[in-house]
């Protein structure tokens, strides 16, 4: 199976959709989508080693979060229970740990010595809002990033389909799935690529990669696209970290 790659502003490239288990490398799937947050490294680690996968054919992504403080030790900590030497893509998880635009600042210049150090061939940031964005470089948000040359990845992008079943994109996504004989969230997935948008998912299901990869297949129409971005601008639903935002944030 081909998985198409989007390339980064390092000259760097990246599948566009993304696994998360030790099980994927059968079906085709070498982006594996990691982070000290899910607590699950030593194992995706150990998974590396039994696969036998060549470690350059595969593309690991990793995120800092709880050691934020001292990013170089964290690093060091992440290679070692992933058993790499280096990581294709290494991300700041969240921005909730600054208290001031210079924690963004400092959090952002550890990045930038660990890319240069060659223990990432690449760096970016996770859940950043525009206050953040410009905290730590400088100016405005999707255009802005894509402006300045830096790929956008998708968080919880199926959740249309498993989170929020009764938003207004349920009509929608079925009657479309229906037109392609697919599932809603081969749908959604194909809408994220097709916006240029990294897919990034999960699943412990086998038979779900299997499900995703649909996506791959089909190619929805400029005018369905439109409809699955316009219906769901009319819905905001949070699913993490609602403590942070106000009640009726839509960032």
């Amino acid at each position: 199976m081909d998985i198409l790659l989007l390339p980064l502003s390092d000259g760097n490239q990246i599948p566009m959709e993304v696994g998360d288990t030790n099980f994927e490398q059968r079906l085709g799937f070498y982006h594996l989508d990691c982070a000290e947050m899910y607590g699950t490294e030593e194992e995706v680690g150990r998974a590396i080693q039994e696969s036998g996968i060549p470690r350059e054919k595969l593309f690991i992504t990793n995120k800092v979060a709880q050691d934020i403080d001292d990013i170089h030790e964290a690093l060091q900590e992440n290679l070692r229970k992933l058993q790499t030497d280096y990581f294709d893509l290494y991300l700041i998880h969240i921005p909730f740990f600054a208290e001031s635009d210079a924690d963004f600042q400092r959090a952002w210049k550890s990045m930038e010595e660990i890319k240069r150090a060659g223990k990432a061939k690449s760096i970016g940031v996770s859940n950043y809002l525009l206050p953040h964005a410009e905290a730590t470089l400088a100016d405005n948000y999707l255009s802005w990033l894509r402006e300045n040359g830096l790929q956008v990845g998708s968080f919880k992008g199926l959740t249309p389909a498993f989170r929020a079943p009764d938003g207004p994109l349920r009509e929608p996504l079925s009657r479309i799935a229906k037109t392609y004989d697919t599932t809603e969230a081969a749908v959604l997935i194909n809408w994220i690529i097709q916006n240029k948008v990294v897919a990034v998912t999960t699943t412990t299901k086998p038979e779900r990669l299997d499900e995703y990869a649909q996506a791959l297949k089909i190619k929805l129409t400029q005018d369905e696209l439109q409809e699955i971005t316009d219906v769901g601008s009319t819905y905001h639903f949070r699913t993490s970290w609602s403590e942070h935002f106000e009640a009726d944030d839509r960032s």
